[in-house]
């Protein structure tokens, strides 16, 4: 049995991860040693798999590619420079920077606003929406609106954005 005087409490506080281990130090040593054989290394190897958006460095690599107005976001790109899938792309990853920055509301998009900047028929649209959404680039809503994905962003600032400025020479 254990005294109160042999009781041991040892926290630890790592990122977002909070333990507290408590009894003797016996128990304890062997906590601590389980938490960091098995739980950290597991976080840090998660941590490196995860999808992140670096949104300083993402609105850097916008420049010159989308802006905003106080009429909304724009795209500065001439639009017969780019792909219905690529104009799409830009205006979803336009919305997700301004609610971002705080300068939109949302970052979801109705089908109708996005017909509208597209410039093309519904069906277009619709087709075009639907690779994106096969490919994983953007994503519905509940409420019917699309919003780019994680993954659609960082595959856009991965391939498109360096695609898009080699096109029109920025």
């Amino acid at each position: 049995m254990t005294s109160q005087a042999d009781v041991i409490r040892v926290q630890i506080k790592y990122k977002d991860v909070e333990k507290t281990f408590t009894g003797n130090i016996d128990e304890v040593w062997l906590s601590i040693n389980k938490l960091f054989r098995d739980f950290i290394p597991t976080l840090e190897i998660a941590n490196r798999l995860m999808l992140k958006v670096d949104l300083q460095k993402l609105t850097e690599d916008c420049a010159g590619i989308i802006a905003f107005s106080k009429e909304g976001p724009a795209l500065l790109v001439p639009r017969s420079k780019l792909t219905d899938n690529e104009a799409l792309g830009l205006w979803l990853l336009a919305n997700y920077v301004g609610c971002q920055l705080g300068i939109l509301e949302s970052d979801a998009v109705l089908k109708e606003e996005l017909q509208m900047r597209l410039g093309k028929d519904a069906k277009i649209t619709s087709t075009r929406l639907g690779e994106l959404l096969k490919n994983e680039i953007c994503a519905k809503t509940t409420d019917e609106k699309y919003r780019i994905t994680t993954f659609g962003i960082v595959q856009i600032q991965k391939e498109t954005l360096p695609k898009i400025k080699a096109k029109v020479g920025i």
